[in-house]
């Protein structure tokens, strides 16, 4: 699978008995010297080559993509999209045809590549300002047969990054960027100085891939502003973030927009290079807590981590079959569109409002008629949700086991309506 590829880093001495090319650059001690912008683009070609099928060469005047740290992104792109799916699934669905937008997409393409080879179904296009990028990409998408799921365009540097019209789409599931960090090459320069110990890898980027006017958080903010005007014609947009500081700048400006369903992670490759990731979407489709709450750093506020899209109790002294008999006939009392699946102690259901409130239920002591012949409808529910039951694993001196109840977040905008309901849940599961 995709996303273990590099989960215990590259091994070096395996890749160098499958390409003579790359074997060429390795030490006696199978290691492989990365201050030598040859043998950083040769591992790249080595591994699209082996583990992807992928012929790509790389100019010696461009960023050289790192493949293990490029994979991170594409997966977690996965993840966003599986847990936000109109089947509220949380798990990958093969018949979903995606359409991704990749702003920037460098000499070769590399993200469209990866996104292309880990899923079938996805499509991407690719758009940059610079002509020698659009020439290499487009002349490695042609040599690898991928002309009909990537399509090349070339963009102005001050038109609008996210231009549907100009890219040829009605709507995308996901934008990604990786913004170039620098605001201007002496603050890149400036940078490079205050390290404590040269780069670990060579750098080979050009100044139109590592500089933009205002840096990564004005890039990025032009995508915001963006996407204030386009909204739901983009399910997810993202970009990856070279600092920490920058997250937290631009989570804030989301806030301030309004927007409360947003995603922020960090990626990690072994103990050297770390990159944070941002997401938000102006629909109501909620990820799973693992994907909207990746950032595990202390100096990150708190505060700004997005709401959390699951909660969860256990109870005690009760079978399984028994609390999954109390759920479904509690839901089934309420006006919600409810489906319980018995033999997966599963169930899904969407509500209108709070219908779970006294003042709900006094109204329709009232009016019982009032909700009669009204059906819920799911796409416009102001709360999606899942509940689902496991058994924990015995503790204890008794051995007694005891019921995991979790309840998924899985759409609507309002996080007290989703607090509350799960109070509500708790409650009367736990009898009081």
């Amino acid at each position: 699978m995709a996303r273990d590829l590099y989960k215990d880093g590259v091994d070096f001495a395996s890749l160098a008995l499958q390409s003579a090319e790359f074997a060429k650059f390795l030490k006696p001690n199978n290691q492989l010297d990365f201050t030598n912008p040859d043998a950083v683009r040769q591992l790249t070609v080595s591994l699209l080559k082996r583990d992807f099928g992928l012929t790509v060469d790389i100019p010696e005047a461009r960023l050289c993509p790192p493949i293990p740290n490029r994979l991170i992104y594409i997966i977690w792109l996965q993840d966003l999209l599986d847990t936000t799916g109109d089947g509220y699934r949380d798990a990958y669905d093969p018949d979903r045809v995606v359409t991704g937008l990749d702003i920037g997409t460098g000499c070769c393409s590399i993200y469209p590549l990866l996104g292309v080879k880990s899923r079938s179904n996805w499509n991407f296009v690719a758009s940059d300002i610079d002509d020698d990028n659009i020439k290499t990409s487009t002349q490695t998408i042609q040599a690898n047969n991928l002309d009909s799921r990537i399509r090349i365009v070339k963009t102005s540097p001050d038109g609008d990054l996210i231009s549907l019209g100009t890219l040829g789409v009605e709507r995308l599931d996901f934008t990604m960027c990786n913004p170039p960090f620098y605001a201007s090459q002496d603050e890149m320069v400036v940078s490079a100085e205050e390290k404590d110990r040269p780069p670990f890898s060579a750098c080979t980027g050009a100044e139109v891939e590592m500089v933009t006017p205002g840096g990564e958080v004005s890039f990025v903010s032009r995508m915001i502003t963006e996407s204030i005007a386009l909204r739901d014609k983009v399910l997810w947009y993202t970009s990856m973030l070279g600092k920490l500081s920058s997250v937290s700048a631009l989570i804030e400006k989301l806030n301030d927009l309004g927007n409360t369903n947003y995603a922020v992670t960090e990626f990690v490759q072994g103990n050297k290079t770390r990159r944070w990731a941002i997401a938000w979407s102006w629909t109501d489709r909620r990820p799973a807590v693992s994907v909207a709450r990746g950032i595990q750093s202390p100096n990150y506020p708190k505060h700004l981590l997005p709401f959390p899209s699951e909660y969860t109790f256990t109870l005690s002294g009760r079978s399984i079959d028994d609390i999954s008999s109390a759920v479904n006939a509690e839901f089934s009392s309420l006006h919600i569109d409810w489906t319980w699946h018995s033999g997966l102690t599963l169930g899904i259901g969407f509500a209108a409002t709070n219908v779970w409130s006294r003042q709900y239920r006094r109204m329709m002591k009232l009016s019982p008629n009032a909700a009669s012949g009204s059906e819920v409808d799911p796409d416009t529910a102001a709360l999606g949700f899942r509940v689902q039951l496991a058994m924990e694993p015995s503790a204890g001196e008794t051995g007694e086991r005891s019921v995991k109840v979790l309840i998924r977040w899985l759409k609507g905008m309002d996080s007290v309506l989703f607090e509350s309901f799960c109070g509500m849940v708790k409650r009367k599961l736990e009898g009081r």
